[in-house]
């Protein structure tokens, strides 16, 4: 996980360099790593959000159950999982306890409708970016307790693990979309 969060880290902030190189005949702005770490919360969160709305309330129960999809976590349960894995990085940004309805990776039980899982979901995007406004230029690689057991991680780490995963659980929720035959809604 570390050596992926890195990686992701590097591309993420090469990625907004080349932004900002490509900005015509102007030189490039500094900009703060909180602001470039928020910009890509802001994607990550739009798309997801997009995807978890498209999915209608009576199929937030679905899961795949044919050919290598056995045991996968319903839509519900994908959406929760997210949410609670934003709530770990961002509680190991800040350097606080985790909600405890995280610290499992599934999310609170007592979120049960469509109403209340995107709240949750929504809730975790918007204590991510308030973890991000946090890192500047000193801390961003400074080394940090790992909110997933033992050893050190980074705020830019850990941002880049959420929306790296936050990305891997949208491929798997267009997919289930697609599976009850909805476009997704970065398709139409």
């Amino acid at each position: 996980m570390k050596k992926t969060n890195r990686i992701f880290a590097s591309l993420l902030l090469l990625a907004s360099s080349g932004i900002a190189l490509a900005q015509a005949d102007k030189p490039a702005a500094h900009r703060p790593a909180s602001q470039v770490a928020d910009e890509w919360i802001t994607h990550s969160e739009t798309q997801l959000v997009a995807v978890v709305d498209a999915m209608p309330a009576d199929k937030y129960s679905f899961a795949p159950t044919s050919g290598e999809f056995r045991g996968v976590r319903n839509f519900a349960k994908q959406v929760k999982h997210v949410a609670a894995v934003n709530y770990l990085c961002a509680a190991g940004i800040l350097g606080e306890r985790a909600p405890a309805d995280a610290a499992d990776e599934r999310g609170p039980d007592s979120a049960r409708t469509k109403a209340e899982i995107v709240k949750y979901l929504k809730d975790s995007f918007a204590y991510l970016h308030k973890a991000a406004a946090t890192i500047d230029d000193k801390n961003v690689f400074e080394p940090i307790s790992s909110p997933f057991g033992k050893g050190t991680q980074t705020r830019i780490g850990l941002a880049a693990a959420a929306l790296a995963h936050s990305s891997n659980h949208y491929g798997q929720m267009v997919e289930y979309l697609r599976m009850n035959g909805i476009a997704p809604p970065a398709s139409q």
